[in-house]
């Protein structure tokens, strides 16, 4: 069996303590400084303009990487963490720094991806900010390893522990998680623990647990489903939308109806008289802006989740949407808007658009694209794409739907360049 790889000591040895100044924060959320000669340190948990003491762990060709050991001379900006797992649990990176200090790094970042990755300098407008900075989460994932069997020690069950891959950190109660996902926590644990005990798991298990309007859904498979006060919608008119449990919906209900209304807004904006949501899901940007178009269209992979937009279509009364299973390959095939006049929303996957989508709508060549987007640097190797097929950058709104962690939400606007003649 082969050993462990051995441990490169340059520039330090293994866990050498060393004091340096920190700069300012990676989009990972960890705060960087140089020692004499420019060598970057990365430290998790530390922030500008801090002076520190941390125990190096890893040496990379570049740069290394540290654990916070002190520190020497506080930030103003820091801030006493609320969860008693915090710095341990990699679920959050950013508990230690007061909430606008959080929005005003995550703007800057955006910048600094734009004009590194994109190569484009442009004004990024200040993050939109959650109505709630802690009990916002309305889903989580809670998970344990197990080698099985009765009488096997009862595992921790939480999320994995920071700079690791499989070791899990034991979380009672999750901070950011919604108070009623709490309350159903204990019970999980529990159930989850005595089901070990009999023997009941081989290799460990992801448990479930998603809020929708205080109702709390444990299984995968459970049809819930969330209500969304849109602003200036009529009282009593708030969109609703099923899916299941199991399904990806954006986990953060008490910002989104401000960031659905950005996406309107910005596809509206533009004067097409069509919209179509290249990623619909269950109808949530297509059904939310479908007011404000003629005609929506709705394309997705999932066939489920088209049936389920297409029944939320009727269940608000929305009589101008359609919602179609489209294939990877001909993702736009078929659809009966020009594209002049036609405005899309996407919002892919963490890992950005790939080739032969991008190929697909830069062919069909719609007038207005909005670009949703919860990887900030995926979507800034895209933007290249946009820019040498026409597409002018017109804005650039980050939203804030992960307080406390480095996550966010980006939106941008691109219209199409008119040919000259």
């Amino acid at each position: 069996m082969p050993g462990k790889r051995k441990f490169n000591d340059k520039p330090f040895a293994y866990h050498q303590e060393i004091e340096l100044q920190i700069d300012t924060l990676t989009n990972l959320g960890s705060g960087l400084g140089r020692v004499e000669g420019g060598w970057v340190v990365m430290v998790p948990f530390t922030l500008p303009g801090e002076r520190v003491r941390v125990r190096v762990f890893r040496n990379h060709r570049n740069f290394s990487e540290a654990d916070l050991v002190e520190i020497l001379s506080p930030s103003p900006h820091r801030v006493a963490p609320r969860c008693p797992v915090y710095g341990r649990c990699g679920g959050c990176q950013y508990q230690h720094l007061s909430y606008p200090e959080q929005l005003a790094w995550k703007r800057r970042q955006v910048a600094e991806l734009l004009e590194h990755m994109a190569g484009v300098s442009f004004p990024v407008e200040p993050v939109v900010g959650s109505p709630r900075e802690f009990g916002y989460r309305s889903k989580i994932t809670p998970h344990f390893n197990t080698r099985g069997g009765a009488g096997e020690p009862a595992p921790a069950i939480g999320f994995l522990r920071q700079s690791t891959r499989f070791e899990v950190v034991d979380v009672t109660r999750c901070e950011i998680a919604t108070e009623a996902i709490n309350e159903r926590l204990t019970q999980v644990r529990s159930e989850a623990l005595a089901r070990h005990a009999a023997g009941g798991y081989e290799r460990g298990a992801t448990l479930l647990i998603r809020d929708a309007g205080g109702s709390v859904a444990t299984d995968p498979h459970e049809a819930i489903t969330e209500t969304i006060f849109l602003p200036g919608a009529a009282e009593g008119s708030p969109l609703r939308l099923q899916f299941l449990a199991r399904d990806f919906f954006q986990n953060n209900p008490f910002i989104l109806p401000l960031f659905v209304d950005h996406v309107r807004g910005q596809t509206a904006a533009g004067g097409a008289r069509f919209l179509v949501d290249a990623y619909c899901g269950s109808g949530l940007f297509a059904l939310g802006a479908a007011g404000s178009f003629e005609a929506v269209a709705g394309v997705e992979l999932s066939e489920t989740s088209v049936d389920f937009a297409q029944k939320n279509a009727v269940a608000n009364g929305i009589g101008n949407a359609t919602f179609l299973a489209g294939k990877a390959e001909a993702v736009f095939a078929g659809l009966p808007f020009p594209p002049s006049e036609t405005a899309v929303v996407i919002d892919p996957p963490r890992k950005g658009c790939d080739e032969s989508f991008l190929g697909q709508l830069f062919s069909f060549s719609p007038r207005t694209v909005v670009y949703v987007s919860c990887d900030p640097a995926t979507q800034m190797r895209d933007l290249k794409n946009f820019l040498a097929a026409g597409y002018q950058l017109k804005r650039v709104q980050p939203f804030d739907l992960f307080p406390q962690t480095r996550h966010l939400e980006c939106v941008m606007t691109l219209s199409r360049v008119p040919a000259a003649d």
